[in-house]
């Protein structure tokens, strides 16, 4: 018997303190840096973000967005056999142990599942999934519990208003499994080191202390022309690949990064903005769990039922970008 995956639970999270433009314009005001709601929102789309607490950390954020994919799905946390993290913003210093780990032993999973996270920035997400719906088709693994966290707070040069006025914190997941009928109906992945420059934090751990700068940088020109390019060419690829055409698509559910991008992109496609899911308003660029969080905001809403083909895309530092078309 061939075997797919399906998508069959969605979850999300954002930390209680939300910030708006208006918020974070006084904060900057403070240190002598001038900003305002309308040079935010003009060029994001952006009105407000969640910082994550002090104590919390991206594995907290993840396990409440995958107790509402699980409880969504049906499933108890033992009845994942395979939890994949995309995250910039890990737990831990190195990267180990790895955030799927300890997002693990925070469900009280004792199935000894495995466990891996993924690091494609912005583009995370959509690695996760392909990387699920690999595992899920080749027998494997059944049950994927695939997240999307992130606490960029911590990284963001708040001396820095052309990107800390971007960027917020928060988690989304879902629960994919294995199934008689396509719900992933196509992937489509690159990557481009060519570009690492113009998106990075460009530091390192050596001796103890930070080599470099620890915080986020970002030639958000260079970004956008890129994004804009790669993120139709890579939704044509997936479309091609299932055999099916933009005007197929139900939901196009892009990166919420910049309302210019999202909006560009759509165009290109041929697709009137209003099949296009927008929360970069609400929780601004979340990386990894920017589309996650979006898909799952518009599932509870109503607007993506069952049987809705999905487009959903993204891209990042690296320079990576991808693309996953989906049934619902």
């Amino acid at each position: 018997m061939t075997l797919y995956s399906k998508i069959i639970g969605t979850g999300s999270y954002l930390p209680e303190r939300r910030v708006t433009n208006a918020d974070l314009t006084a904060q900057l005001a403070a240190k002598g840096i001038e900003t305002s709601d309308e040079w935010i929102s003009s060029r994001s789309g952006i009105t407000a973000r969640h910082y994550a607490a002090p104590e919390q950390v991206s594995s907290d954020l993840g396990v409440q967005a995958a107790r509402r994919a699980l409880e969504m799905a049906g499933l108890a946390p033992n009845d994942i056999d395979l939890i994949i993290v995309a995250s910039s913003t890990p737990d831990f210093l190195g990267s180990f142990p790895s955030t799927a780990c300890i997002v693990q032993r925070k469900l009280g999973m004792t199935n000894t599942s495995a466990a891996v996270d993924v690091q494609a920035v912005c583009s995370g997400f959509v690695y996760a999934v392909a990387s699920a719906d690999s595992f899920i088709k080749s027998g494997m693994h059944k049950n994927v519990l695939v997240i999307g966290t992130e606490v960029f707070s911590r990284i963001l040069n708040f001396e820095d208003r052309t990107t800390c006025v971007l960027f917020g914190d928060g988690a989304g997941a879902i629960v994919m499994t294995a199934a008689r009928e396509p719900g992933i109906l196509a992937c489509k992945l690159h990557a481009d080191g060519r570009h690492a420059d113009i998106l990075s934090v460009p530091g390192n751990v050596a001796g103890g202390a930070v080599a470099g700068s620890a915080f986020l940088y970002m030639d958000g020109q260079a970004v956008f022309k890129l994004a804009v390019t790669v993120l139709e060419q890579v939704a044509n690829e997936a479309l091609d690949k299932a055999g099916m055409t933009p005007d197929q698509i139900d939901w196009l559910i892009p990166h919420q990064a910049n309302i210019r991008i999202m909006k560009g992109t759509a165009k290109k496609l041929g697709l009137p903005l209003e099949k296009m899911v927008v929360t970069v308003d609400q929780h601004g660029n979340t990386s990894a769990a920017s589309i996650p969080l979006a898909l799952d905001v518009a599932v509870r809403d109503g607007r993506v039922k069952p049987g809705d083909v999905v487009m959903m895309e993204g891209v990042g530092g690296g320079f990576t970008w991808g693309a996953v078309l989906a049934r619902m």
